[in-house]
């Protein structure tokens, strides 16, 4: 039991120290060259990347449970008949 409340522990402070980094990295760039104004031009691009990269995902996951239920990944028969 004590063992997985250090693991809680350090997860929890792993977590805490990556949002805190997080939030000062959103500051902090906001201060840089021309701040969040200067990404307008290429949010097109990222929103249809994010996009096109979570329907390829879908894709692949939607062939991989199609081949699954069809029989294809099962193995073959190898005795000589």
């Amino acid at each position: 039991m004590r063992r997985h409340a250090v693991l809680l522990t350090f997860t929890f402070l792993g977590l805490a120290g990556f949002a805190v980094f997080a939030g000062w990295a959103f500051y902090a760039a906001q201060k840089l060259g021309g701040g969040w104004r200067s990404l307008q031009p290429i949010w097109p691009f990222v929103l249809g990347g994010a996009v096109l990269t979570g329907a390829l995902a879908g894709v692949l996951m939607w062939l991989a449970f199609y081949s699954s239920r069809h029989g294809y990944d099962d193995q073959a028969d190898r005795e000589p008949r």
